[in-house]
């Protein structure tokens, strides 16, 4: 269970790990949805992830696949489910309530151009 609590440590492999948690999912797909980081750091962020068994892969032609093994996780599955589905309602009560403050959106006049006086 250290093991695995070490590997959750940083942020980016619990973001991983949550992005193929209810599917599988490319190497890539995992790359392009974090955006900032090499596909080299998502490659040793995802052999961490599958050596400390939370991860599994297969191979098709040149691409892998990653979906989590939630059995390795044991109780640890559900904690990590609800903080997730916690962090998104939060979220949503945010932009919710943030909305609400600034009001209706405003529509914006549209400008016509100024006549151009002759001399």
């Amino acid at each position: 269970m250290v093991s695995v609590l070490q590997t959750l440590g940083t942020p980016r492999r619990r973001e991983i790990l949550r992005l193929v948690w209810e599917g599988e999912r490319s190497a890539g797909d995992i790359h392009r949805a974090l955006g900032d980081v090499t596909f080299g750091a998502v490659s040793q962020h995802l052999r961490r992830l599958e050596e400390a068994s939370l991860l599994r892969s297969r191979r098709e032609g040149r691409y892998r696949f990653y979906a989590a093994r939630k059995e390795g996780l044991g109780p640890l599955a559900e904690w990590l489910e609800s903080m997730w589905d916690d962090a998104l309602y939060k979220l949503k009560l945010r932009a919710e309530l943030e909305e609400s403050r600034r009001g209706p959106k405003q529509r914006r006049r549209r400008r016509t151009p100024a006549r151009r006086r002759r001399r």
